[in-house]
């Protein structure tokens, strides 16, 4: 590491880290863990999170698992399974270490059930856990309130013998959802409420879609994450804030599972696993909720996951953000314990920089009219495609000379952006219109002499004649034409589609009326389809290849719909923005 950098410009994840490693805690190997539950898609708040996790085991050369926290059978499946794995590769990270099967790096948190059954069965030999049999109604009255001693449950001090028969029951099978739980004999009097005798496993006679039928008592997330976290060897388990209460039983569990002997040993060293808290990212515009993300899609509200407005991962892939774009965004927002809401603004501005270096420019026409040349003849054509077509040769990037250049035909009859020309010009207005001239981008300059009209007015094409000594768009004269026009070849132009994406929702805080009126705010203008034009060797070009088009913006060939005989195209973001971000944090 860098010697010359302060403190201050290390996180507190990275510090903490650092004097671990420097006091011997870790056993010679920093050992992190992303454990996301396979109940959805993960969408850019888990981007942050993998970010994070995966970040810091590669600064100090270790390992990162991947933990698929499958505790919870009723919404979980190998879909969603899949699809994490996915797309934590495309954000460009990937799992490492021993892992609890065939992949190395990869875990499953209920192929560890068998352990913690056991381990279960010994703190109730231990008088450390009881099975009641409350009511949640009836517990809530028991527990009390944080300011306030709740009281013990008429269970609680039963013996461990019958405590062990129960829970043996309910493994087997012979209770109810609801019906028996176990919990944790901690604290009653506690002001922390999670540290008054917590649920450890409860009933769900629900098949677990990676286990079948063989469980039908589930551990809680509380009792499965440190379990899952110590027998891994995770020496820094990295949560969000929410989980910061949650920390004094995480560290009952590590610390009963040390009484047992359960904690392992690396060069030495016992791997104690500790549990550190850091903000989530929140984003204006946006639901982050997993539960309302699965609402959006069943209800038929946005086109599937991946819908390009959604911030799921494969929705932002399908979009056509970039994973450097987004890791860049992470890195801007950097990592704090204060929580704090970030501009989606700034996540456009992180892909427009990105692809402005990267994308190859391509010219589309998004809302075409047509433009005639009255004096292009075929006598003055050179070889292309086209009565009388000529071939334009522009750069594919003007940034990068190494991406080369592109010839496209050039022929009498173009097609141009509808609000490129007006009939009766406003001041300023340097585009086409009537007696006025403007140079077509790479082509030549074009002078209108007028339009011809529909019964309804509506201008359905533009006339004028081009200057046959302006080949290349400068003038012979060197007189000045201050626009300048992107346009594409009627004769060899592909029809394309494009889809253009705004915000989801209208209101910065979509939650502000609780979670169950965050519907009102959906914006009804999400999404648009409209047909135009585009350069023909843009109908072969790849799924997923990311594009400028000139003075339009940044798009994307849709992962899906996209195929030569009817290309679509999404739109990334526009050109540009008037947002200025800060610096990093």
């Amino acid at each position: 590491m860098e010697k010359s950098e302060s403190d201050t410009s290390r996180h507190f994840l990275r510090q903490w880290i650092e004097k671990d490693v420097a006091e011997g805690r870790t056993g010679g190997k920093v050992v992190t863990r992303f454990p996301p539950e396979p109940n959805g898609y993960i969408h850019i708040g888990h981007a942050k999170a993998v970010c994070v996790d995966f970040g810091m085991a590669a600064l100090f050369g270790g390992e990162c698992h991947l933990r698929l926290d499958d505790t919870n059978p009723a919404k979980e499946s190998d879909e969603y399974a899949e699809n994490i794995k996915k797309d934590i590769n495309w954000l460009g990270f990937q799992w490492s270490g021993d892992g609890d099967g065939k992949e190395p790096g990869f875990y499953n948190a209920s192929n560890m059930f068998d352990r913690m059954y056991a381990i279960a069965e010994e703190l109730i030999r231990r008088g450390q856990a009881y099975c009641c049999n409350l009511t949640q109604d009836e517990w809530k009255e028991y527990r009390g309130v944080p300011d306030k001693p709740g009281r013990p449950s008429p269970s609680r001090d039963t013996a461990p013998e019958r405590n062990l028969k129960i829970f043996r029951e309910m493994r087997d099978g012979k209770y109810a959802d609801g019906e028996w739980c176990l919990r944790a004999k901690i604290d009653m009097a506690s002001p922390n409420i999670h540290f008054r005798d917590p649920v450890l496993y409860r009933i769900r006679h629900v098949p677990h879609y990676h286990l079948g039928d063989k469980w039908c008592i589930y551990p809680m997330y509380d009792f499965a994450h440190p379990i899952e976290d110590a027998l891994e060897g995770v020496t820094h388990s990295m949560c969000t804030l929410e989980f910061e209460v949650h920390r004094p039983l995480y560290d009952w569990v590590v610390d009963r599972m040390d009484e047992q002997g359960l904690l392992p040993v690396r060069n030495g060293v016992k791997i104690r696993t500790q549990q550190r808290e850091f903000a989530r990212l929140n984003i204006t515009y946006t639901v982050m909720s997993k539960r309302l993300l699965l609402q959006l899609v069943t209800e038929g509200r946005v086109a599937g996951w991946d819908d390009p407005r959604m911030p799921t991962v494969c929705g932002m892939r399908r979009r056509g953000y970039t994973p450097g774009a987004i890791r860049e965004f992470c890195e801007r927002i950097g990592v704090s314990k204060f929580e704090s809401e970030s501009d989606p603004a700034l996540l456009e501005w992180c892909v427009r920089e990105e692809l402005n270096k990267t994308a190859a420019r391509r010219m589309a026409v998004l809302d075409p009219v047509k433009v005639v040349i009255e004096n292009w003849g075929t006598g003055n054509g050179e070889q292309g495609t086209g009565s009388g077509a000529r071939e334009v040769e522009l750069p594919n990037n003007p940034l990068d000379e190494s991406a080369g250049t592109r010839k496209i035909p050039f022929g009498r009859e173009i097609w141009i952006d509808r609000s490129d020309f007006m009939e009766v010009p406003e001041k300023k207005f340097f585009r086409m219109a009537p007696g006025q001239e403007v140079r077509l981008r790479g082509a030549c300059i074009f002078k209108c002499t007028g339009c011809v009209k529909d019964a309804s007015g509506r201008v359905v094409e533009i006339r004028g004649t081009w200057d046959e000594g302006s080949w290349g768009g400068n003038a012979p004269d060197g007189r000045k034409v201050k626009g300048t026009i992107h346009w594409v070849d009627a004769a060899t132009g592909v029809k394309a589609e494009f889809r253009l994406y705004e915000k989801l929702f209208t209101e910065p805080d979509p939650l502000k009326n609780g979670p169950d009126g965050f519907l009102e705010f959906l914006n009804p203008d999400s999404a648009k389809t409209v047909e135009g034009y585009v350069e023909p060797s843009l109908a072969s070009c790849a799924r997923e290849e990311r594009f400028q088009f000139e003075r339009t913006g940044y798009f994307v060939a849709d992962a899906r719909d996209h195929n030569p005989a009817a290309p679509v195209f999404n739109r990334i973001v526009v050109l540009k923005d008037s947002y200025k971000p800060g610096e990093k944090q």
